[in-house]
């Protein structure tokens, strides 16, 4: 009668695999070594593709005792540097993957990651975490495969002794990268997404907190443009109403406090340009790319403290004060403007955020007259395509904003901010904007703002005879497409002219 031998249990087989690990250094067999440790991995790999097929009790069980004997002989004082140096390599990454299995193996592979934070080199584990995290980009369940991961990386940023602006510059954008690929599952956890983002903020700013001059300076800049980048995936993460972010938002308020920044240098642009000029400096312009989100995220943080007085008192700000300076201030108000753009073209933000930036641009253009843009010395050419791109953003949300309520108050955001525009290149705009519109309504409306234009004084001062064949040129754009085919004529049947009804579109007399 035959017998059948049973295989050895999972938990078994890696106890065994980690016994030749072990002899095999002793035997000064490192060329072994390294092969005991790939059939380590293979081993697990196998186990994981099993388990992800059979999910069950008992392979979750297997897996659990697999982890524990790992953690088990990490954790032995009779341990060898080599093997666990050639381990950490490995292992990282191909245990984060049994992290959705349940609680129990999450809370083990932290262990496990632990384990070799504090026990291998920090450069290292820099390294190996960073790979891993990318590795996790392409993994079942990036938002669990990360957290062991975010976890180990958050303790090695504080235990890195030298070249930490260096090493940090390499390692956040990796960071940025798995946060966003989280933010974009749809069934993101908000507030687990802002846990993993705070806890690699909070050791950047340990790390900032123990250098001194330039390198500490590089490093409070390195960790702005971070706290800006995570404020844009946070907000775009939220599905629900805004408000029930407004405590994880105030977490980030005392960051920019650290980093020298303010609710107004971040709406103009101003702080940003001077965090990304620090940190990229001249020769390293493909840096930036790694914060795709940096304007966004800078406008988002003050409309998130015009959204909430408790947001805005966490930073220390008066957004009472920042709107007076912005009514009062031509320069800065025009790159108001063209930072609140990033809002209100983002198709991926509740449209709460977008009726904030332009209940945001009615404040600040509140009382402003056609007389405070016209100062000859005050140059507004550079700030032109900001304040068009915020516009076409602006005719968009007029097109498509979910209520009459809010289409209304866009039109109105849309006429102060034209009039904002000093006279010389007020038309240019309305003319590119006019040009540009592939909406036969919105077209209407522009031109009847150009009809308004021009029976204001403002306009009224340049000279009339070429102000009268600039619109009639106009006109004959829109009754005669370059592209030939007929007119983009208004249906009175769609949303924007429901709300804006437009029979008749009156022009210059001379036309």
């Amino acid at each position: 009668m035959s017998s059948v031998t049973a295989s050895p249990s999972p938990s078994r087989r890696v106890r065994e695999l980690l016994a030749l690990c072990f002899s095999s250094v002793e035997s000064g067999g490192f060329r072994e070594l390294e092969s005991f440790v790939t059939e380590l991995v293979n081993f697990l790999n196998s186990l994981y593709e099993n388990v992800a097929v059979n999910a069950n009790n008992e392979l979750e069980n297997d897996v659990i005792e697999v982890l524990d004997e790992i953690l088990k002989v990490l954790s032995s004082p009779q341990v060898d540097q080599d093997v666990i140096d050639a381990l950490s390599f490995h292992l990282p990454k191909v245990t984060s993957k049994f992290v959705d299995l349940s609680g129990r193996c999450l809370h083990l592979v932290e262990e496990i990651v632990d384990r070799f934070v504090e026990a291998c080199n920090p450069r290292d584990m820099l390294s190996i975490l960073c790979e891993a995290l990318d590795a996790a980009r392409c993994s079942h369940s990036p938002s669990t495969c990360s957290t062991p991961l975010l976890h180990g990386l958050s303790k090695v940023f504080i235990s890195i002794q030298r070249r930490h602006y260096e090493q940090l510059k390499v390692a956040v954008p990796i960071v940025l990268n798995i946060l966003k690929d989280i933010s974009l599952e749809t069934d993101v956890q908000v507030e687990d997404l802002f846990d993993k983002a705070l806890g690699i903020a909070f050791s950047i700013r340990d790390v900032s907190s123990r250098l001194n001059n330039e390198e500490e300076a590089k490093v409070r800049c390195l960790l702005g443009l971070y706290v800006i980048q995570i404020t844009a995936i946070l907000s775009v993460s939220i599905r629900d109403k805004a408000a029930s972010c407004i405590p994880l938002v105030i977490q980030l308020e005392p960051f920019l406090t650290y980093c020298g920044l303010t609710h107004l240098g971040l709406i103009t642009g101003n702080d940003t340009e001077k965090l990304i000029s620090t940190v990229a400096g001249d020769d390293d312009d493909d840096y930036v790319t790694s914060f795709p989100d940096i304007n966004l995220g800078a406008s988002l943080l003050l409309i998130w403290a015009n959204i909430s007085h408790e947001v805005a008192e966490a930073a220390n700000a008066a957004l009472g004060s920042d709107v007076d300076e912005l009514q009062s201030n031509p320069v800065k108000r025009w790159q108001a403007y063209g930072m609140l753009k990033y809002i209100l073209s983002s198709v991926d933000l509740l449209w709460e955020f977008r009726r904030h930036a332009i209940e945001f641009l009615l404040d600040i253009t509140k009382g402003v007259t056609s007389s405070q843009c016209n100062d000859e010395q005050i140059d507004c050419s550079h700030y032109t395509p900001g304040i068009y791109a915020a516009l076409q953003a602006v005719t968009l949300v007029i097109m498509y904003a979910p209520d009459a309520d809010l289409r209304k108050k866009t039109f109105e955001a849309l006429k102060r901010v034209l009039s904002d525009i000093p006279a010389p290149h007020r038309f240019d705009v309305l003319r590119a904007l006019v040009t540009n519109s592939r909406s036969p309504s919105m077209t209407a409306i522009l031109l009847g703002l150009v009809k308004d234009s021009m029976s204001e004084s403002s306009l009224q001062a340049t000279d009339c005879a070429t102000t009268d064949t600039h619109v009639i040129e106009l006109v004959e754009l829109v009754l005669r497409p370059p592209e030939g085919g007929p007119p983009l004529l208004p249906d009175q049947s769609d949303a924007v002219m429901f709300s804006f009804p437009i029979s008749v579109i009156y022009v210059h007399k001379t036309i």
